[in-house]
């Protein structure tokens, strides 16, 4: 079918919507209608090359929800007219890692930015005549996506698609960043490092699981305004800033967890994360940096006698067939606040100007909603 896509040709260049080519689905493969997809910093990170692509082009977008529209053969999990999420990183069920309970690590994730179909190494979509590579095997900013059934959750009809779109990424990754990762406990002061969406699901984890002082840290006011509605105690602009603080509030103690959460990691935030944490605590790194960067800055004698903990994290340690369904009960229950991380809506035509929005700081998350127009 022709339809619609987001597609980024080159670094530093704008997202262009243009006509793209899409294959039906194949063995273990459905076609989803799109309704919504996240804006996710991400798909920004291909735009300036700290993720590196194998080549262009490439149709953005990784956080996304919709209806399925066509079923391939062999498929097992879903049928027409199933609500779906989809998974950044699909699950398999059945590699090492799945088994081990970790389907946020299945193997089939080392093909993500290959472009290449996991049921037969084929590319699925086209534009100008050229294979396009989708980003994390989905690429949501097409109003339609033909992807394998491993990265698609079946969810309840009744959830909103723009609220179910923020499961598939930033939520799931930062809600686990605190509960699965750092394993956040009832009494912990606990500092989560850029409160944008991820860090925003961060804290509400870190409000769930007890946490006595949760201090937000980041250099845009509004993100702080907002982060001390959704439940943090303090607020501060950088980690450099709330290291006085922390220590008069906590007798010197320090946080028993910190939580990097920001849009673009460098190595030279490290060290005063640390510092910011406990002995014996736990310093978790969800924030992406450049795949090139090499240099991490940290006081190794410290680290050492301090016996602290430096934690690596992808999608917040989540089994996403399990989570991305808890997640949303925990949002119907209103455990979980996710309508209000919603800061701005777009139509596809305006992904620039969304992406825009969220790098002058306006957005905890912007969301792409598809109407006909856009089909």
């Amino acid at each position: 079918m022709k339809t619609k896509g987001a597609i980024l040709w080159g670094l530093n260049e704008p997202w262009s919507v243009e006509e793209i080519e899409l294959g039906d689905p194949r063995d273990g493969e459905v076609q989803v209608r799109m309704e919504a997809a996240g804006m996710c910093h991400s798909d920004h990170h291909l735009v300036t090359g700290a993720t590196p692509m194998p080549s262009f082009p490439v149709l953005g977008g990784h956080e996304g929800s919709g209806v399925v529209t066509k079923v391939g053969p062999n498929v097992k999990r879903l049928k027409e007219g199933d609500h779906v999420v989809m998974s950044f990183i699909p699950a398999c069920g059945h590699c090492d890692p799945c088994a081990q309970g970790h389907q946020n690590l299945c193997d089939l994730g080392g093909g993500l930015l290959t472009g290449q179909s996991i049921s037969d190494g084929s590319y699925r979509i086209q534009a100008r005549g050229q294979n396009v590579i989708p980003m994390a095997l989905l690429g949501t900013f097409s109003p339609y996506m033909t992807v394998h059934e491993y990265s698609a959750v079946k969810i309840d009809e009744h959830i909103p698609f723009e609220v179910a779109a923020l499961v598939g990424c930033g939520t799931t990754t930062g809600w686990g960043s605190a509960t699965n990762v750092a394993q956040v406990r009832p009494g912990d002061t606990v500092a989560i490092a850029g409160v944008g969406g991820v860090g925003m699901a961060a804290l509400q984890g870190a409000v769930v699981s007890g946490a006595r002082h949760i201090i937000a840290i980041d250099p845009v006011p509004f993100k702080r305004e907002q982060a001390l509605k959704f439940g943090a105690t303090h607020a501060f602009a950088s980690l450099e800033e709330a290291i006085v603080p922390v220590m008069e509030l906590t007798w010197g103690k320090m946080c028993d967890k910190v939580i990097l959460t920001m849009g673009e990691m460098d190595g030279a935030l490290v060290d005063p994360a640390l510092t910011l944490t406990a002995k014996a605590g736990t310093c978790v790194v969800t924030s992406m940096g450049k795949m090139s960067d090499m240099d991490v800055k940290m006081n190794l004698f410290l680290f050492a006698m301090l016996q602290k903990t430096l934690k690596g994290n992808v999608f917040g340690g989540a089994n996403p067939r399990h989570e991305i369904p808890l997640l949303l009960d925990l949002y119907k229950s209103g455990q979980l606040n996710l309508q209000d991380m919603i800061s701005n809506t777009y139509s596809l035509e305006q992904i620039n100007e969304g992406y825009q929005d969220m790098l002058d700081g306006k957005n905890l998350r912007g969301v792409i909603k598809y109407t006909d127009a856009d089909r």
